[in-house]
């Protein structure tokens, strides 16, 4: 094969870095040019050869091309007919007739998708290159098509021998000229064979999987696994992992039952992605479960949180919004450490945005948290979460908040409903670039028959030992209205007299007593101004006093006590209603 009509075919920049290493040793006259001047910077002077030097056109192309390692295969004219394959292409896919069309003899080109691509070389003139791509039971191969040209006469098909080891292959019909120096007649196919590092490759893909996966299982592990139920709310939440490509963060949410009607709401964000981010996040979530028995006001779980933060990982932070809900006072009280604002939509649409107080994320440390709170009356939702659902790359937060605002004006039906079409609204999808959590909290507007099962009653306890019978008298009456069993309404009196003397002889005024029904649970529960928290003790034979609060623990389902706002204290205690 004659190379000075091989170069030729060659575009551009290729042509010219042939002609240097053909000339190479040829003197400035012999190739008929002068000296070129150095600041031009095309071509460098190089030393002479010795005379007996071969020229690059005493070597055969077609030899070179069938010693290399790579894969070569030239094919010609619009049907792509092969011309010539090297040894290398034909010990992996075998030998090709000539002449023949590659769509029917060389299966492999197509399963590469190459046909297209050469179809796209020979118009245009351009190299293209593709990369890693498989062939069953042959590996993987990068492969770049190069047009070949004939710098023969364009009028002029070539009509020689399809291979010979000296004369091109290859004729001129349907090609194009490609820079003005030869016309586009055939294409060589290049292909290099990168299995081992497609191979490595996937096997590094595979392990990002696994980790991923891996962090996918321990975040969901951590989370509830199914949600607790108050009597006076309905609750909803959605976890939605990032897509493939990110990796998992450390979101979260709980719901938590306080005791006597009360319900703490829980939602947080560590910063950071992966497993180590989900272990923090588990952390924190156990630490806030045990925070919540202690029955403290928001601001004051936040602050333990955030020394704990500060312990677990000094250099991981993390947001989080911790709410409380008490029917009785039909409100949100909530402290927020660096996380996104609380909303709450009304029965009619409006939606409120609970801004203030906030301080800094936790892990930061030397901060005083303060509670707020909002109201939540019947008929209202709120809607707790995490920055994956309302921040976008180039973007500011405030149009995502502004735009979940919009979309849960319009949300109706029950809480799964409401965080299902918050998600879809605000265009989550399996390929989210990060992790969503959404909490969904309803306080439903009870009417009819449901209503008769939730009722409320209170006293004041005014003076001094007549405040006792009195609360007896209050109690009795009460429960019997409210057609309880003869058992349950001895035991709600004899654990109404408990509390009410405990308070009498502890406490301080103002005292009240209050009784409340839902269709699960009977409370009673009695509140002071001191804030001294009772006890269970033991109490000795000799001991007139001490066992108030034993006698409690025995007959309720469950008892408690938290020190309120105004300085005092509420002590009350749970029967189960039967089903």
């Amino acid at each position: 094969m004659n190379f000075t009509r091989w170069s030729a075919r060659l575009p551009g920049t290729q042509r010219r870095a042939a002609a240097r290493r053909t000339d190479h040793g040829r003197s400035p006259a012999q190739r008929g040019e002068g000296s070129v001047p150095a600041a031009r910077g095309e071509y460098t002077r190089q030393p002479e050869a010795p005379p007996d030097a071969p020229a690059l056109d005493d070597f055969s192309v077609s030899e070179m091309l069938g010693r290399l390692p790579a894969l070569v295969a030239l094919v010609y004219g619009p049907e792509h007919r092969v011309a010539y394959v090297n040894d290398a292409y034909a010990a992996v896919f075998g030998p090709r007739q000539a002449g023949t069309a590659a769509a029917e003899s060389c299966p492999e080109l197509a399963e590469l998708g190459l046909l297209p691509l050469m179809d796209q070389v020979l118009r245009s003139g351009r190299p293209r290159t593709v990369k890693s791509r498989k062939v069953r039971g042959h590996g993987s191969y990068t492969i770049t098509c190069l047009p070949a040209e004939h710098s023969g006469d364009a009028a002029a098909p070539y009509t020689g021998p399809v291979v010979d080891g000296t004369d091109s292959p290859l004729g001129t019909t349907g090609g194009e000229r490609a820079d003005g120096a030869g016309n586009v007649a055939g294409v060589l196919v290049f292909a290099a064979d990168v299995t081992d590092q497609a191979e490595a490759a996937e096997r590094l893909r595979a392990s990002e999987r696994r980790h991923r996966e891996t962090a996918v299982t321990l975040q969901r592990s951590l989370l509830p696994q199914e949600l607790e139920q108050p009597d006076d709310l309905r609750i909803a939440a959605t976890y939605q992992p990032g897509g493939t490509d990110a990796a998992v963060g450390g979101d979260w949410y709980d719901v938590i039952t306080l005791g006597a009607g009360r319900t703490a709401l829980v939602i947080g964000d560590v910063m950071g992605r992966g497993v180590r981010a989900a272990a923090v996040m588990g952390q924190l979530r156990t630490a806030v479960r045990a925070y919540a028995r202690l029955d403290l006001p928001p601001h004051e779980v936040l602050q333990l949180l955030d020394g704990l933060a500060s312990e677990i990982d000094p250099s991981q932070i993390a947001t989080c919004v911790y709410a409380v809900h008490d029917p009785n006072e039909g409100r949100l009280v909530y402290a927020s450490a660096g996380h996104l604002p609380v909303l709450v939509r009304d029965e009619d649409g409006t939606v409120r945005r609970a801004e203030e107080p906030t301080g800094p994320p936790l892990g930061t440390g030397g901060w005083l948290h303060t509670s707020g709170s909002i109201a939540l009356p019947p008929g209202a939702s709120a809607v707790l979460y995490t920055d994956g659902l309302v921040e976008r790359r180039g973007e500011d937060i405030d149009k995502g908040v502004a735009a979940l605002e919009c979309a849960l004006a319009g949300a109706t039906g029950g809480p799964q409903v409401v965080c299902d079409r918050l998600i879809r609204a605000l265009g989550v999808t399996a390929d989210h670039d990060d992790d969503v959590a959404v909490l969904v909290v309803q306080h439903p507007t009870r009417t009819g028959v449901d209503a008769e099962l939730f009722h409320n009653a209170a006293l004041d306890l005014l003076g001094g030992v007549e405040a006792a019978p009195r609360a007896r008298a209050f109690a009795s009456g009460v429960l019997a209205s409210w057609r309880f069993s003869p058992e349950l309404h001895d035991l709600g009196v004899l654990a109404a007299s408990e509390l009410v003397a405990n308070s009498l002889k502890h406490g301080t005024p103002p005292m009240r007593l209050r009784l409340r029904r839902t269709d699960r649970r009977l409370t009673i529960e009695v509140t002071d101004g001191d804030d001294h928290l009772p006890r269970r003790r033991r109490a000795e034979t000799e001991d007139e006093a001490g066992r108030g609060i034993s006698i409690i623990a025995t007959i309720a389902s469950s008892w408690g006590s938290r020190r309120t706002p105004g300085g005092g204290k509420a002590v009350w205690c749970e029967f189960a209603l039967p089903r």
